[in-house]
């Protein structure tokens, strides 16, 4: 089993910006972020492999960006023009499986202990 530790979360205005950072105890082929916002089950924001392949939510794209460095065991993801539905309770994901967004969440190897993210109106 691997570790990931997350950081980064907050609150912020709608528009502005922030960047959740996952790093992992170990090495896994895809890491990802997923989201659950109150009410509502948990949902694939995007992902990486250890090759670079990207995927996003429809939601986010053109606005959250992931990347992969230290060895490939550290993520980033940076949040702009956030809105109010990316409220959520965000977890850092690493499986050696289907990389995607559309991932079933049941399939996951290892979960974060997620970060709260609140975007005001």
């Amino acid at each position: 089993q691997v570790r990931l530790e997350e950081s980064g979360g907050g609150s912020v205005q709608a528009g502005g910006s922030l960047t959740l950072t996952c790093t992992a105890s170990g090495s896994r082929y895809c890491m990802g972020w997923f989201r659950q916002a109150p009410g509502k089950e948990r949902e694939g924001v995007a992902t990486i492999d250890s090759d670079g392949t990207m995927t996003y939510s429809d939601s986010v794209k053109g606005r959250f960006t992931i990347y992969r460095r230290n060895a490939k065991k550290t993520i980033d993801l940076q949040m702009s023009s956030l809105k109010p539905e990316d409220t959520g309770m965000y977890y850092c994901a690493a499986d050696e499986g289907f990389c995607s967004v559309h991932k079933s969440l049941s399939s996951v190897d290892d979960w974060g202990q997620g970060t709260q993210v609140a975007v005001s109106s």
